[in-house]
């Protein structure tokens, strides 16, 4: 895994340039009009963030390696449901998985409660993409990942801000 020296899966990968940040519209400002929260929302919200979130192997976001973009977010307030599509960087990327944990464990701690997660893998761009989305829809596989203590603290790396 990260750290041991073993040579990086995709050493070279595509960066792609950041969206511009998002303007804050007065209605956001104005606390007295309830927030719905939507696909730019998810993607671009400082408290969402999954724009942010850091690749396991590169010193790179989710954005800059397109893993995450905004058209592959899908967010239905009304019915409480958030579907994040994700694209892994090769066919084989054995961090599959963890990317996709750790998009959801950011949506989980920032989300209200009565929202659904569904996080996937972008269809046909990863070889066991099926098992991996399998476990990421999973809540107790989910649960006992973030109970182990090494694997929750690569996830956490994950999500914390670059300094």
């Amino acid at each position: 895994g990260p750290g041991s020296g073993a040579p990086l899966e995709n050493a070279n990968p595509l960066i792609y340039r950041r969206s511009g940040e998002r303007p804050v519209t007065a209605r956001e400002e104005d606390d007295e009009l309830p927030d719905s929260i939507d696909d730019r929302e998810i993607f671009d919200n400082p408290v969402h963030l999954i724009r942010s979130i850091n690749d396991p192997e590169h010193p790179l976001t989710l954005e800059e390696l397109n893993v995450v973009e905004q058209v592959r977010v899908k967010v239905n307030d009304a019915e409480s449901t958030v579907a994040v599509e994700f694209t892994p960087t090769i066919p084989h990327c054995s961090m599959a998985t963890l990317i996709g944990l750790s998009i959801k464990v950011k949506l989980i701690r920032s989300l209200p409660e009565r929202f659904k997660l569904d996080v996937h893998i972008t269809p046909g761009t990863h070889a066991s993409e099926h098992a991996v989305n399998k476990q990421l829809a999973d809540k107790e596989r989910v649960a006992a990942a973030l109970e182990n203590s090494h694997l929750l603290e690569v996830v956490n790396q994950c999500l914390s801000a670059r300094s």
